[in-house]
């Protein structure tokens, strides 16, 4: 038997379909598991011992379609179900079973607040897509793979961080997911434990800024852009605890079962995103402005506020922040 899943972005998004491919392989021990994903996010699946080979879209979805049909697959696991995974459907002609988006009560809570989204976390929903199957969540939550050459040695940063630290994940795919550098700043000037500021390059400058306003003696390192993917799930494998918005990092974490602070900004939790952990008891907290009548304002993000003000980010005390992670036995 041979089943190919389809999920193409994003990373996060990816990570939390860990659990499908291992359940899948649990159910049927002898099947081949194919994974097909845009060629950026390879390296998350590539070294997954459940997935037997994964294909990559890298520009033409006609090519990658081609190199699909010649797998003969017997079922087809769309956890994507967007407007590319229907035309590979549809061209492979094969059984297919689709995730359902919750687009319909997504765009409920979004322009009315009237929530119509099932208490379901997001990886059981993609789990839900093999009940036909009868493939049952093992309760092992998510799954992340690190090769031996990608992980860090804690020795090649200041010797300062050789004891233990805490990751802040800094950056988000957009503004309105990403807490304030100022408030970020605070939150630090509080803390007497080492700090690994993670993000792209793109959030590179931010942490400068971060590093720039600290008082001298705070032990702080910029990950920003320095490191590949993989690398970067290393250092957070190597954190003590990590402090995220609503981005990838904060599933890598969950899939190492390390302890998350998350920040919520313009999305909720209640989309069903929160940091998993299947049957795990791992500690994790959540912040966000529950009452703000203008929250959610997209399932997505904005590069600035609708609004203007801001305040489901302004509005979230980093002061709080800090007090949590002192009490969560990180200090060193």
């Amino acid at each position: 038997m041979k089943f190919l899943i389809l999920r193409f972005s994003s990373i996060g998004d990816i990570v939390l379909t860990t659990p499908v491919m291992r359940c899948l392989k649990k159910k049927f021990p002898d099947a081949e598991i194919h994974y097909a994903t845009k060629k950026q996010f390879s390296s998350i699946v590539q070294h997954n011992p459940y997935i037997s080979k994964v294909h990559l879209l890298d520009g033409s979805l006609m090519k990658l379609v081609d190199e699909l049909k010649r797998e003969k697959f017997d079922y087809i696991i769309d956890l994507h179900h967007n407007q590319r995974t229907l035309s590979i459907k549809f061209l492979l002609g094969v059984k297919s079973f689709s995730f359902n988006k919750l687009n319909y009560e997504k765009w409920w809570m979004v322009n009315f607040k009237i929530n119509k989204l099932p208490p379901v976390h997001i990886v059981d929903r993609y789990l839900e897509t093999c009940r036909t199957l009868a493939v049952e969540n093992d309760g092992g939550g998510l799954d992340y793979f690190l090769p031996p050459q990608d992980e860090v040695d804690l020795s090649t940063l200041p010797d300062t961080f050789s004891k233990g630290y805490i990751g802040w994940a800094i950056g988000a795919k957009q503004n309105t997911k990403k807490f304030p550098v100022e408030k970020i700043i605070k939150a630090i000037e509080q803390l007497n434990v080492p700090v690994v500021l993670m993000g792209g390059k793109e959030d590179k400058e931010a942490a400068e800024q971060i590093i720039a306003a600290i008082a001298t003696g705070k032990a702080i390192f910029n990950a920003c852009g320095k490191y590949s993917l993989n690398q970067s799930a290393s250092l957070v494998r190597q954190a003590k605890l990590i402090v995220t918005n609503d981005t990838g990092l904060m599933h890598v974490a969950a899939a190492f079962k390390k302890p998350v602070i998350s920040i919520w900004g313009n999305t909720i939790p209640e989309f069903g995103m929160a940091p998993y952990y299947g049957k795990h008891p791992i500690p994790n907290s959540k912040f966000q402005i529950s009452n703000l009548n203008c929250r959610p304002c997209s399932k997505l993000g904005y590069n600035t506020c609708p609004k203007k003000h801001f305040s489901c980010m302004r509005m979230i005390d980093e002061l709080e922040i800090a007090r949590v992670i002192k009490f969560s036995n990180v200090e060193v």
